[in-house]
């Protein structure tokens, strides 16, 4: 699976798309921008009626004293009304960033199991959080700054134009040079910013892994080669990050000195005609003050469009990932309810890869009720055909059916209701353990959870803890590997699902707890279909059926005798491995 390329445009587009939800703030915020431009541009004038009253008629407080006035009130106006903006600025900038964050992480939920096996955990969290941030820094200095820069611009242009057009005629056309060495500079720092938010994603991965694996890492005593390799991503970011600034960083001097050679321009034609009497001292002022404030939002607009490229380049990561293709709609499937449990493989044909087969011609019948065992030697195909059971992943050829009807017919979250599935990995959430046990039945009882957690062995553990069930666990909680794996059991003989899958359930469970699980599990498996992935054979000596897989064929089928009585693959496994 590809991700969808998505090109500046598109992604300028979608970008306002979004702002476009919040039309209240952003007319709120194009209206503040022109009060604030206005305000700022009203004072030059009053500055310059109070310069040509000193020049002809001396210091005058009494007139001096209402222009004064006049100029408090505009600048205060323009305060208040930055201010404002400044608000509403805000205010796109975070909600835009919300939503896009969300439509992000909702998209993670829709995804197939394919995008999160073959993408870095790291990466994608570095798309939501990191490129979500930087994005959101980059637009609310556009908003700031490109509303007022664009709307001081046409102001200072009208009123140049009309105190003396043809100075402002030289200013209107030589500014704008800045703009296309603002332009070239920022196309050639693209790159760059693309190289560094490529590096932060992968440095977000590695810190990632290493801090997930940290065990493993100090039992190899591989601390070293994980500073080594840590330090080689980031000296790739800090170089990319110091390319990105450099380059950048020549925008602002570069328009600055264009604008600077424009303003004396200004001064010397102005002073001439001072000389000449076509100006009042007070006029030049105000002419001078008009040309710097021309010229001074080409400057911020020119760091604006540097920001934006690597706002943008956080964008499209973003979006990369909002667009990447779902899983199959659930639309017109329909609902599973109230199973018997029946499963049947016909035909089933799957891989990965397209040119590596896994699965081949893989049939199968499981009536109601029967435990199933499912054997073999590592890449065999157990799991993926857990995976298949429960369309974590969808056949290439073939069917598996449950109750007669195409899981490919059945919404995804029917089907998985009706599985309780405990595998060797446990996975615990960030809450208390009431939470924790009761994520797959929500409406249960406390009554219902203790009964829960007594059968799975796990009640007197909690009790012993500070707050009992109300108790939070961290992410992968602060227990043993074992009391992890009782939480989890628990909450699956809390739902009693129709069907079960267990997958090395009870792994990291001494063997005299294992022996009280088993028991439970028993009564538990009474009546329901089950599949039991086991690497430890005696566990499942009592099974109806063992499946015995290799390559992806089921080579030998049969209960325990049948298979020892074989004496194949299965007797091999059993006598030489458990």
């Amino acid at each position: 699976m590809k991700p969808t390329v998505i090109k500046k445009e598109s992604t300028l587009k979608r970008i306002l798309r979004y702002v476009g939800r919040y039309p209240l703030s952003l007319c709120g915020s194009i209206v503040f921008a022109m009060i604030t431009v206005a305000a700022t541009l009203v004072v030059p004038v009053f500055f310059g009626d109070a310069i040509d009253c000193i020049v002809e008629s001396g210091i005058l407080w009494s007139e001096l004293k209402d222009i004064f006035v006049k100029i408090l009130i505009a600048i205060g106006a323009a305060a208040i009304a930055q201010w404002l903006m400044s608000l509403c600025n805000n205010r796109i900038s975070c909600n835009v960033v919300r939503d896009i964050r969300k439509d992000a992480f909702d998209k993670l939920g829709s995804l197939p199991l394919q995008y999160i096996d073959t993408h870095s955990h790291g990466d994608t969290v570095s798309r939501i959080v990191a490129d979500a941030d930087q994005f959101s820094d980059g637009l609310l200095m556009g908003f700031t700054q490109f509303f007022t820069g664009v709307l001081t611009i046409l102001g200072t242009i009208v009123f140049m134009l009309i105190t003396n057009y043809k100075i402002g005629l030289v200013v209107v056309f030589v500014t704008p040079a800045s703009l296309f060495v603002a332009r070239f500079v920022a196309n050639h720092t693209h790159k760059y910013f693309k190289e560094q938010t490529k590096c932060r994603g992968e440095q977000t991965a590695f810190a990632e892994e290493a801090i997930g694996g940290l065990k493993t890492v100090q039992a190899f005593a591989q601390e070293d080669e994980n500073a080594q390799r840590f330090d080689e991503i980031n000296n790739r970011l800090e170089k990319a990050t110091m390319n990105a600034t450099f380059y950048s960083s020549l925008v602002n001097p570069s328009t600055r000195f264009i604008n600077n050679l424009v303003y004396a321009l200004v001064a010397l034609l102005g002073a001439f005609d001072v000389i000449g009497g076509v100006f009042t001292v007070g006029g030049l002022t105000k002419f001078l003050s008009y040309a710097n404030q021309y010229t001074k939002p080409f400057n911020e607009i020119s760091g604006v469009v540097t920001e934006l490229k690597g706002a943008f380049v956080c964008a499209a990561r973003i979006f990369e990932l909002i667009d990447e293709t779902e899983e199959v709609s659930d639309e017109g499937c329909e609902e599973l309810v109230d199973t018997d449990g029946s499963v049947r493989l016909d035909d089933v044909s799957f891989s990965y890869v397209e040119t590596k087969k896994l699965i081949e011609n893989l049939s199968l019948t499981v009536h109601s009720g029967q435990r199933i065992a499912i054997v073999g030697k590592t890449g065999s195909g157990k799991t993926t055909l857990i995976n298949l059971l429960m369309r974590f992943y969808d056949v290439n050829g073939g069917a598996v059916l449950v109750e007669g009807r195409d899981l490919r017919n059945l919404t995804r979250k029917s089907l998985r209701s009706h599985y309780g599935m405990v595998l060797q990995e446990t996975w615990l959430k960030h809450g208390t353990v009431r939470e924790n046990l009761k994520m797959g039945k929500p409406d249960a009882t406390d009554e219902e959870m203790i009964a829960a957690a007594k059968a799975a062995h796990a009640h007197s553990f909690i009790k012993r803890m500070e707050k009992g069930y109300d108790t939070v666990l961290g992410e992968n909680g602060a227990l043993s590997e074992g009391q992890k794996q009782l939480l989890c059991i628990a909450r699956i003989m809390l739902t009693k699902p129709p069907m079960l899958i267990l997958d090395e359930a009870t792994s990291s469970i001494d063997t005299r707890t294992e022996l009280k699980i088993s028991d439970a599990f028993g009564k538990l498996m009474e009546g329901r279909t089950s599949f039991v992935v086991a690497h430890r054979l005696s566990t499942i000596v009592h099974s109806d059926c063992i499946l015995v897989m290799s390559n992806g064929h089921v080579v030998e089928q049969g209960t325990h005798a049948q298979l020892l009585g074989l004496n194949g693959v299965y007797a091999e496994l059993y006598r030489g491995l458990d």
